[in-house]
């Protein structure tokens, strides 16, 4: 299986300033996209130091050729659990920099299959056969609600607590365990991980159109990200997409 990839970041026509950050791994091995906050240089120090760090230890310690289900998951682990590590110590140390944190939408390849986490509310998507699926779960306290039965997904887009975020890197509940999806490379299959700034700007229905529309991967992720801003996103907007083939 080869992999296409592309990437976009801008940011947007509300912020001064990007906090977000992604890497595409000149390899195909790993792609990651990171959202921060707390501020102009906290947030985008805090997206900065995840991206670097949490690349850094699997490029030490992951095998990209054929790694097990566990020894993957486990550096993944470990690779977030130590920059949420480093990132909460920091904050503590330089107080420019108290209560920054950032999200992390992570893929790894490892043989023909493409490891999934996410933290925070960035997200990441597959759409294989027409149909779009989000592969990770939102650490927000609307998305708690749902699950809880309280409010209705539907609901989720206006509420109050759709960007008010439970779980993400720089905070005590971002050093638990990582949830992973594997995914089996599939021919045709393109894969998009992105910051908030894309899924608050698009509507769903128009997310499978635009992934599937261009043949070229950056190009593809430039049309989400413009797509994003031209729809009132008010956010930096990051897109990041991988095709299988």
């Amino acid at each position: 299986m080869k992999l296409r990839w592309g990437a976009h970041s801008i940011t947007g026509n509300y912020r001064e300033n990007n906090e977000d950050r992604c890497h595409a791994d000149p390899k195909g091995r790993l792609f990651v996209v990171a959202d921060g906050m707390g501020g102009q240089s906290a947030g985008e120090r805090a997206s900065q130091l995840a991206v670097e760090l949490v690349t850094r230890t699997l490029e030490q310690i992951v095998d990209f050729a054929g790694g097990t289900q566990a020894t993957v998951g486990g550096a993944i682990d470990r690779a977030v659990q130590d920059a949420n590590g480093e990132i909460l110590a920091l904050s503590e140390i330089d107080t420019s920099l108290r209560n920054m944190g950032t999200t992390l939408a992570l893929m790894v390849r490892s043989g023909d299959c493409l490891a999934c986490a996410g933290v925070g509310d960035s997200r990441i998507y597959l759409l294989r056969g027409g149909d779009l699926k989000q592969l990770t779960t939102d650490h927000s306290i609307a998305q708690a609600l749902v699950e809880a039965g309280t409010i209705s997904e539907e609901e989720v887009s206006t509420h109050r607590y759709k960007n008010m975020l439970y779980k993400y890197l720089g905070s005590k509940e971002g050093s638990g365990p990582v949830e992973v999806k594997w995914i089996p490379l599939k021919s045709g299959d393109r894969f998009m991980a992105c910051s908030d700034g894309v899924s608050d700007g698009l509507p769903k229905a128009e997310l499978p159109k635009l992934l599937a529309k261009l043949p070229d991967a950056q190009k593809t992720a430039e049309a989400i990200v413009a797509a994003a801003q031209a729809g009132g996103s008010r956010d930096n907007i990051t897109c990041l997409t991988v095709f299988v083939e």
